[in-house]
């Protein structure tokens, strides 16, 4: 099956063709770096991280270009809020954004450009509308002619003369039109400017995309990504002025990310419901937070909440724990005549049809619920096949299940789902594991491990002599910290739970 994905600008499905054999040109819009990004831009973010690996997992190399904002109105009345310069705002935010993304496990983009670093070909961009009739200046500032654009609206689906000044678009007597947006402000005194023909000013805020899509990646390119937020006016702008500029189609093919929402409500300051990411992750880890998320087609409407999150947990812990029963049971000292034929064949096949199921998944449009859906069903024949089996496991058994622990961590890590945890160490863990240790089974070390086998020790002494309460307290106080034991035929298992 080919890679097909829905094409906001066609709206339909459509098989993709990337306008170069093996490569893949994309770009998506990033941040106006006035503040921290909340959790709705983190999800965004994600979907386009995650289609970058798939793409990048399926043998195509991929040049991914996102753009960071960094002149903005947004951040001129930030500085001003502050007593700071714009360029003050813009490097502390920027160095924020990059460590959200670094912290959410979003790769670095291959190329990253600030709009400060672009305003030359800005300007070049804005002289060729201004030569070709689609622009015009007044008074020092520039504006697009909407209507001198025959197909403005192809995207949103907008009839230009249904169309009126809405959201981020100004209403100005000098435009000859409602419509027409600034592609070059006049400077006021105190915000950041460039000299231009036109006097001093700065770029509007929808050139920069268009500009450098076409530095970096020429055009027409393969992917345009970024919010459904996005669609109109800021994407439809593209379009206009760079197919305008260039007399060419400006990309190939459109995607575009649901919205998120809290607790089944828009997220907005005014509600008190606005959650930043770094302070989602501060509270839960990274590959539970893309968990969730991926749980629902990238296109779908999100319900993002605290219940969710708790939830992720829980399924987070149950993919750790089936990596780490795999592990457990190829590794434990034990041996025997094998699985049946009919048991080893079971897994041997659900290892094909779960790499199989997650390729057509994530072929139809980057469908994460149904891959994530596929490597929980090898989770489910992993665990019946060592429920089955661990007492009686042979060399070939060892080997399958080595290949199904890496199947595993192989397709979550194309989702940028991190198995690691699975394998910490146990200097990672709580030193409250060595004060339970001592009150409960007499350990006088300081060691963590120890004290974990310390704590089991004791409670198997007190499972043998019906000392339940003994036993009970051990367990318990262990749950406490994260950590639970498994009884199985070749003794206790412990189990961490992911860290929060």
């Amino acid at each position: 099956m080919s890679i097909r994905l829905y094409n906001t600008l066609t709206r339909r499905k459509e098989e993709f063709e990337p306008r170069e054999p093996g490569k893949v040109a994309m770009y998506v819009c990033g941040p106006t770096v006035y503040n921290h990004i909340h959790i709705g831009n983190g999800r965004t973010f994600l979907t386009f991280d995650v289609i970058r690996r798939y793409l990048t997992w399926r043998g195509l190399e991929v040049r991914f270009i996102q753009n960071i904002t960094d002149v903005d109105d947004k951040i001129i009345n930030r500085a001003n809020e502050e007593g700071l310069s714009a360029a003050q705002v813009a490097e502390t935010y920027t160095a924020a954004f990059r460590k959200a993304m670094e912290d959410f496990g979003i790769q670095r983009p291959t190329v990253q450009p600030m709009a400060t670093q672009m305003i030359s070909p800005m300007i070049g961009m804005v002289e060729r509308l201004i030569g070709n009739g689609h622009a015009y200046v007044v008074e020092g500032d520039v504006y697009f002619s909407v209507r001198s654009f025959p197909d403005y609206g192809k995207l949103s689906g907008h009839d230009i003369d249904d169309l009126l000044s809405g959201a981020r678009v100004d209403i100005d007597e000098r435009k000859r039109d409602p419509l027409d947006f600034a592609l070059w402000k006049a400077a006021k005194p105190g915000e950041p400017h460039w000299s231009s023909p036109w006097g001093e000013g700065r770029p509007g805020w929808h050139l920069e995309c268009s500009v450098m899509a076409e530095v970096e990646l020429g055009v027409p390119f393969d992917i345009h990504g970024g919010g459904s937020d996005l669609i109109f006016p800021h994407h439809e702008n593209e379009i206009a002025q760079s197919e305008a500029a260039t007399g060419k189609p400006f990309a190939h093919y459109w995607l575009h990310g649901g919205m998120l929402q809290i607790n089944a409500e828009k997220m907005s300051k005014s509600l008190g419901n606005f959650m930043l990411l770094r302070d989602v992750l501060a509270e839960y880890p990274a590959s539970v937070v893309r968990l969730l998320m991926l749980q629902t087609h990238y296109r779908s409407p999100l319900d993002f909440s605290s219940d969710r999150l708790d939830e992720a947990v829980t399924a987070y812990e149950r993919v750790l724990n089936l990596v780490r029963n795999m592990r457990w049971a190829r590794t434990a000292e034990v041996g025997g005549d094998g699985a049946s034929d009919v048991d080893r064949a079971a897994l041997a096949s659900a290892l094909k049809e779960v790499r199989a199921k997650f390729v057509n998944e994530m072929d139809d449009d980057f469908n994460t619920a149904g891959a994530i859906g596929a490597v929980f069903e090898l989770g489910r024949a992993g665990n019946a096949f060592v429920a089955e089996n661990q007492s009686v496991l042979a060399a070939p058994d060892r080997e399958l299940l080595l290949n199904a622990e890496s199947l595993v961590t192989e397709l979550l890590a194309v989702l940028g789902i991190d198995t690691v945890e699975a394998g910490r160490e146990t200097s990672d863990l709580s030193p409250d594991v060595v004060e339970l240790a001592r009150q409960l089974a007499g350990y006088e070390g300081d060691d963590p491990a120890a004290a974990i086998h310390a704590l089991t020790a004791a409670r198997s002494v007190a499972r043998a002599e019906k000392n339940w309460a003994a036993a009970d307290a051990v367990r318990d106080g262990l749950a406490l910290i994260g950590i639970t034991v498994e009884d199985t035929p070749q003794g206790p298992r412990v189990n961490y739970r992911a860290r929060g």
